[in-house]
């Protein structure tokens, strides 16, 4: 039964791939959030900044907020059309995808103006969110904890209460650590090496590349 379970879980939605993921995610949010001062992952923040500058009248500022969105909206329709066009090869295509652009724009980094930077890592973020959802049939975000967090404290308190298992919470408890971690260690990097701070994710991003095209056997495990 362990088996056929297995073998129905795609590659791209094991557990391994999510954390990495997550880490990745967490990463880049503190990296554009310390040299950007925008949000690449979550748009929540960067809506809220735009309207209470819009509303006070300090456009400069509120449009600062701007491609980040407009970013967001596009790595939306790419990750759509990529699930349509590629089918289940979308997942080792879209990280392809993220690690050049994230190679593009480390090397580029003293030459790119801030805004460039920002629409390339909201694309890259947004990909990845659209087309990594799951991790062994738990749905999940990798760029962003708060949803997260809920299902962890619901998933807690059903098992408590009898009427499910802690893997799922614990699944996702796992990924808000991870998140967290990735977070910190971007601060660090960005402050202490930021002309090679985008290596890291890079590299967590080259193992899920690795992991989705691995053997079905292997990837599962």
């Amino acid at each position: 039964m362990n088996t056929a379970a297995a073998s129905s879980i795609r590659r791209d939605e094991t557990v391994p791939i999510a954390l990495m993921l997550a880490f990745a995610g967490g990463y880049l949010d503190a990296y554009t959030w310390i040299i950007h001062s925008v949000m690449a992952n979550v748009q929540t923040a960067n809506l809220v900044l735009l309207w209470v500058y819009g509303s006070i009248g300090n456009w400069t500022k509120a449009l600062h907020f701007t491609p980040a969105i407009l970013a967001f909206a596009v790595g939306i329709v790419v990750a759509a059309w990529l699930r349509w066009a590629t089918g289940e090869r979308d997942s080792a295509i879209s990280t392809l995808v993220e690690i050049l652009l994230l190679v593009t724009i480390a090397i580029l980094h003293n030459r790119l103006p801030d805004l460039a930077g920002t629409l390339g890592i909201s694309f890259v973020a947004t990909v990845q969110s659209a087309v990594f959802t799951r991790a062994k049939g738990v749905v999940y975000s990798s760029v962003m904890s708060t949803g997260n967090m809920r299902q962890a404290i619901e998933g807690v308190f059903a098992a408590t209460s009898g009427n499910g298992s802690l893997r799922p919470p614990g699944i996702v408890a796992t990924l808000c650590v991870t998140f967290g971690l990735g977070a910190a260690l971007g601060a660090f990097a960005t402050k202490q090496i930021p002309n090679l701070a985008l290596g890291i994710p890079v590299i967590a991003l080259l193992v899920v590349l690795l992991r989705c095209e691995a053997p079905r056997d292997e990837a599962t495990l």
